[in-house]
């Protein structure tokens, strides 16, 4: 029987199909640089930029696998864990999370918006601190 294995996490999954995508392009490159090189064709220079290239995106590719893996690693671990790589100081350097007590507001009960409302009794004041008038009928 086979080990299962747990599957990659989307980002990291993502990178490492960059990664072969790069890698392959580059071959292809060294193998036309290879010919051209063999055929003596004006190709030969062309192709080595290309294969220069693309060693340099497969190596960016693979930075980004591993980058990603920790980012990966970190968030599923979580905060507060006892690994190293955790990123939190752990529970006890943290203070204690109080719940505040709020009771949601009933309507109709002068208390329940929390600003006036522009025309009441007490209401806004309008530009240059005066009270807004209502229209008249």
């Amino acid at each position: 029987m086979s080990a299962k294995r747990r599957r990659l996490p989307d980002e990291v999954r993502s990178a490492a199909v960059r990664a072969v995508i790069c890698l392959a392009c580059t071959l292809v490159g060294l193998i036309v640089a290879v010919l051209a090189s063999y055929a003596h064709s004006g190709a030969l220079t062309p192709a080595l930029m290309a294969m220069g290239l693309g060693v340099f995106g497969t190596a960016w590719c693979l930075l980004e696998i591993l980058i990603s893996r920790q980012i990966a690693a970190q968030r599923a671990r979580g905060p507060h864990s006892a690994s190293p790589m955790a990123g939190g100081r752990g529970p006890a350097a943290l203070p204690p999370a109080q719940p505040q007590a709020r009771t949601p507001p009933v309507r109709g009960h002068p208390g329940a918006y929390p600003y006036p409302q522009a025309g009441a009794s007490g209401g806004v004041p309008g530009p240059g601190g005066r009270q807004p008038r209502l229209p008249t009928a």
